[in-house]
């Protein structure tokens, strides 16, 4: 089961309610492992653009309506 008793941020939600594992969504997305923890973990951390930018190519295979401003408040 993902995401039991850990902080997670609005992506981390995402990546825990379509049940993908970090290393899965990386290779997917070309992005690191450990940029990828952060992003789940932190609420506050906002990637670079070009970060960004692979992790929503990534995410919209998975769910093609999904946009910037449902992981990160800019």
């Amino acid at each position: 089961m993902f995401g039991l008793g850990k902080p997670r941020s609005k992506f981390g939600k995402f990546i825990d309610r379509h049940s993908i594992s970090i290393v899965e969504f990386a290779k997917e997305s070309g992005v690191n492992r450990k940029t990828l923890g952060k992003a789940c973990k932190d609420k506050n951390y906002i990637p670079r653009q070009d970060v960004m930018k692979k992790i929503l190519k990534a995410a919209r295979k998975i769910d093609p309506n999904v946009k910037m401003s449902d992981f990160w408040d800019m």
